[in-house]
């Protein structure tokens, strides 16, 4: 009779678990004391210093392409009044939290999982665990809750970026009217609009801290063991932001009505 290992599959669900307990284990030292404080920040100065230029760089393209697209869609229907409504929702409710997830991701999280990974490869992390200091707790944890305030952050950027690229585009480029633009936006958005996108911003940013660290914390040995778990780590993080977007976006859809339905 073969070994439970040899059945496909077996070896993912036992790596999700671990990461799923990984999680856990985060969620639980977030409230012990004490908290490193200073880790915290240095995390968040790091994480910023890496992922801000290129957010902002790529917020005012991914703006300038919704709004030309929804204009020329717009106008082809007869449509114009609703463009800015149409520009403002996408950028804010998936636009921005995706380009900051994408960013947190590719760049954060790959340092993160980099970092962490060659002090696995030095055996930082295992003279850690003799001497009695949780890795999790003094590592780990600032860096998953850095990832998650710079999210935030970096969503609320994108977003004030994106809908002034649109806005310009639009306006300038498809001569649209500014004060049709403004109207329709005051007309069919709400304050929920942006607590989803804060809410998926700072859940993206959890999974890219808690997948970036598990890989960094289980590299499969050498240099190059570090790379592949980078590269492992980026690659695990869009998948399931995409999935999680799909499902926080339908339960929003249902659970908070439209404006004006």
């Amino acid at each position: 009779m073969s070994s439970p290992a040899t059945f496909p599959g077996v070896g993912a669900l036992r790596e999700t678990g671990r990461m799923f307990a990984l999680a856990i284990d985060v969620v639980r030292n977030t409230f012990r004391r004490p908290f490193q404080l200073r880790e915290f920040i240095q995390q968040c100065w790091f994480v910023v210093s890496v992922t801000v230029l290129p957010t902002a760089l790529v917020s005012i393209p991914f703006g300038a392409v919704i709004a030309l697209q929804i204009g020329s869609l717009t106008r082809q229907i007869g449509a114009q009044s609703f463009t800015g409504a149409a520009s403002v929702l996408a950028i804010i409710q998936q636009a921005s939290p995706i380009v900051t997830a994408l960013l947190i991701a590719g760049a954060g999280g790959s340092a993160i999982c980099a970092d962490l990974g060659s002090r696995k490869i030095r055996e930082e992390i295992d003279a850690m665990e003799v001497l009695g200091v949780s890795p999790v707790h003094r590592l780990v944890v600032p860096r998953v809750l850095a990832a998650m305030l710079v999210s935030v952050l970096l969503n609320g950027m994108v977003s004030v970026v994106g809908v002034m690229g649109g806005y310009f585009f639009n306006v300038i480029l498809q001569d649209g009217t500014p004060g049709a633009y403004l109207a329709s936006f005051s007309a069919l958005a709400q304050l929920p609009d942006l607590w989803i996108s804060e809410i998926k911003a700072l859940i993206f940013g959890f999974i890219a801290g808690i997948v970036a660290a598990y890989r960094g914390l289980n590299p499969a040995g050498g240099p190059k063991g570090v790379g592949d778990a980078v590269n492992q780590a980026v690659v695990i993080t869009f998948l399931l932001l995409f999935f999680v977007n799909f499902v926080l976006t339908t339960i929003y859809l249902q659970v908070v009505p439209a404006k004006g339905s």
